[in-house]
């Protein structure tokens, strides 16, 4: 038998012999695969199959003017809401034939400029950002090189650019309302770091719009920023739960925190949801496991990210694209809320 020629032996002439066609032919099944026919596409298709032939990604971006990458730029890995996005829209991607280029900011908006610069100059043909906190110097560099980019995780109707997400002050203000219509009147946050964090700027601003609407106000000292990590938001928790004055109920930037703070009250002696009322936003896998479960806000991750990557898809197809998606976010109630038993 004869040995099978290597990947790195074969070139395009190579499939074209096997397939009978010319090498204009395989080049456009494999950059315009509709410009030719079903029997030709399958039949070059089985000739690639047979002779292990790889086409050479950069002569096919020089051939198309696209090098089919999606660059897409997070704040960080460690949270279990980006790593389920990205797996999201890494797999919808791989479907179109895409590949997905990833980095993150650290929530910098100086790194995050620098990071897109670098994927601008490796080739991308489109760039998915979180949130809406971007310098100038990254905005115009889109603009200049006509890279198509969405916002993920915001949703604004009134910028000229592309975005898809929820509106998070008008969930957070549904959250803290919730916490309102079962009696709660002292309500704490313990949010995420809204430095250059749109999302955790909105969501705060939710709560205290919910907390004005009722007359009600949150002491300096019932809110509290902090990472998005356990120990932080444990260590919030002890400063929220050491003093006398305490709150019967507290809205969490995310579930990672709210993990934190009902760990930090059962430490201190105190019964989720009895003594104290926790709601969480995101909803985690593991938000419905705890005891007691946690009442969140869900976010349907998979979706804002896919259609994030279905925008880029169809814009560099030049095909319609919804330049705006809200996404809906839906209260979950667990058991990690209560009544009130203050009077």
């Amino acid at each position: 038998m004869k040995p099978r020629a290597s990947a790195k032996s074969v070139g395009i002439r190579e499939v074209a012999l096997r397939a009978g066609v010319s090498t204009a032919s395989i080049s456009r099944a494999l950059n315009k695969p509709d410009s030719v026919s079903a029997d030709l596409r399958a039949r070059i298709h089985s000739a690639i199959t047979d002779l292990g032939y790889i086409p050479d990604a950069a002569a096919r971006a020089l051939s198309s003017r696209r090098s089919h990458t999606i660059g897409a730029i997070i704040p960080t890995v460690d949270n279990a809401m980006f790593a389920r996005g990205i797996e999201a829209l890494q797999s919808y991607l791989s479907l179109q034939g895409y590949l997905l280029l990833l980095s993150t900011s650290g929530y910098d908006p100086e790194t995050e400029a620098r990071l897109a610069q670098n994927m601008v100059s490796r080739g991308i043909d489109g760039l998915i950002l979180r949130g809406d906190v971007h310098t100038d110097a990254l905005r115009k560099l889109l603009a200049t090189q006509r890279i198509p980019f969405i916002n993920v995780g915001v949703y604004h109707p009134d910028k000229p650019y592309a975005s898809v997400g929820t509106n998070n002050e008008a969930a957070a203000w549904r959250a803290c309302r919730y916490l309102i219509e079962l009696g709660h009147r002292r309500i704490g946050m313990v949010a995420a770091i809204s430095a250059q964090n749109d999302r955790a700027t909105a969501r705060i601003a939710g709560v205290h719009r919910a907390l004005a609407e009722s007359g009600l106000s949150m002491p300096p000292q019932w809110f509290i920023e902090v990472p998005y990590r356990l120990d932080d938001a444990r260590e919030a928790a002890r400063q929220l739960l050491a003093a006398p004055d305490k709150p019967t109920a507290v809205v969490c930037g995310n579930d990672v925190i709210a993990y934190g703070v009902m760990m930090e009250a059962e430490r201190h002696g105190l019964h989720v949801p009895q003594d104290l009322s926790v709601m969480g936003f995101d909803d985690l896998e593991w938000s419905r496991h705890l005891r007691p479960s946690l009442t969140t806000m869900h976010v349907p991750t998979d979706e804002i990210w896919t259609r994030a990557g279905q925008y880029l898809v169809k814009s560099l197809a030049g095909e319609p694209a919804t330049l705006h998606y809200e996404v809906d976010v839906s209260l979950v109630v667990r058991d990690s809320t209560a009544r009130t038993r203050a009077v």
